[in-house]
């Protein structure tokens, strides 16, 4: 059997495993295995336990668990609602401003989460019965706490631009700040979007809570500064290259955890809970990056990425053609596939054609997250969705997915500008790094 034919087989055994629910990390060990055998029998057992321990043994991702356990320290000290409360003192009493201090709110829980999962969740259980108790439409609230959680893998610290930048052996720290930027414009354009709503149909958000005085915004805002000055802490000392994204990782969670000492939300089955949870999280992490190294090393052996790249050459497709084409193949991926299943199975793929045509992967790095966004709040399987769902039980799934749509456009409306305007993810890392 020649290595193309072979390369095929085993993206088709990839996608049925996935379809079948076995777990990504499972899938891409097992067909990457049994691939790599199949060419370089002698060679298999060799390179898959040293794949495995090339990565365990990764410095650059011990920056996982410390933003996880960061994130999760955020949640049990009360910060996150701290941060919620904050915004809705000064953009609450807005036309859609409820839902509008929902996005704010899951955008600064991103910065020390990383995770989409944990901002909707936890963001979603302050502000749901907000919005519920101000008669705010069904879609117009999940939908909002869907969409806001998936800037958890935009702005930094981001759990999926560390998982790419592992992958393509970019930079860690040039892909966070590269993500400043587009997640302050994804964030402003969900907004919008919630605007557009509320204005066309004014139903949507009946009512709002009344402005609060001058007194009362600076005092919320004052309970919210232990968070904002965290986020402010790390990101900037990244950007200023007073210390690495490893360093600022580790300083936050150290912060993150004087702050709950400070407030007395220690207890032992919160410290065990947060613990739990962040092993949890961060081995689930690492066995993706285990089979995704793995397959990605059987799809070097087939040589098949040569031969795509040779292909596209051939018929003369420019750049930019290119990365539209991949970016239009994860969307409509991403309407059967979970997010960090496309990206550890497409990047492997695309990387030596998108090096062959000069494309910055950086750049790309940002339009692939994005779309990555979009999927996980795509119908039928978006996960955000299935999260929302779980903490509004009362709420169907339908008025959840129409409710999105909104946000879902805004999204695609991020891409087509950064796609027209590089600047907007280059500009903070080239600024930064040179």
């Amino acid at each position: 059997m020649d290595t193309t034919t072979l390369a095929i087989l085993g993206f088709a055994a990839l996608l049925i495993l996935l379809f079948l629910r076995m777990s990504v990390g499972a899938a891409m060990l097992l067909v990457g295995a049994v691939g790599i055998w199949m060419i370089r029998p002698a060679a298999s057992l060799p390179v898959v336990a040293g794949e495995i321990f090339g990565e365990a043994s990764n410095y650059s991702l011990t920056i996982l668990p410390l933003f996880i356990l960061m994130g999760n320290l955020a949640g049990i000290s009360g910060m996150s609602r701290d941060l919620y409360d904050a915004a809705h003192s000064w953009i609450g009493h807005l036309k859609g401003g409820l839902a509008s201090a929902t996005i704010v709110g899951c955008a600064g829980f991103s910065a020390l989460s990383g995770s989409s999962l944990a901002a909707a969740l936890t963001m979603g259980k302050v502000s749901l019965p907000e919005m519920q108790r101000y008669r705010y439409h069904d879609g117009l609230a999940t939908g909002s706490i869907a969409a806001g959680g998936t800037l958890g893998i935009l702005i930094p610290p981001s759990a999926g631009f560390v998982i790419y930048a592992i992958l393509t052996e970019e930079s860690i720290g040039r892909l966070f700040m590269a993500g400043v930027l587009p997640g302050l414009l994804l964030t402003t354009l969900f907004i919008l979007a919630i605007y557009a709503v509320v204005t066309l149909n004014p139903n949507k958000a009946p009512t709002s809570r009344g402005a609060e005085s001058l007194s009362q915004r600076l005092a919320a805002l004052g309970r919210a500064l232990w968070i904002i000055g965290i986020i402010v802490l790390t990101i900037g000392g990244i950007y200023t290259g007073v210390f690495s994204a490893v360093e600022a990782a580790g300083i936050g969670a150290f912060l993150a955890l004087v702050v709950c000492f400070l407030r007395g939300s220690i207890t032992w089955a919160s410290l065990r809970e947060v613990t739990t949870s962040t092993l949890k999280s961060t081995g689930m992490v690492f066995f993706i990056l285990f089979g995704a190294f793995v397959f990605k090393t059987f799809v070097g052996f087939t040589g098949v990425t040569y031969a795509m790249t040779q292909w596209v050459e051939a018929q003369g497709f420019g750049a930019a053609q290119v990365v539209i084409a991949i970016l239009l193949g994860f969307i409509v991926l991403g309407t059967f596939m979970e997010g960090f299943a496309i990206l550890v199975l497409a990047v492997p793929l695309v990387q030596p054609l998108l090096e062959s045509l000069g494309v910055d992967l950086i750049w790309f790095g940002v339009l692939m997250v994005i779309v990555l966004e979009m999927a996980l709040i795509s119908p039928p399987v978006g996960v955000n969705v299935f999260v929302v769902k779980g903490i509004a039980p009362t709420v169907s799934l339908n008025t959840i997915f129409r409710g999105i749509w909104p946000f879902w456009l805004a999204m695609f409306l991020a891409v087509l500008l950064i796609l027209l305007i590089p600047d907007i993810a280059l500009y903070l890392p080239n600024r930064m790094f040179g």
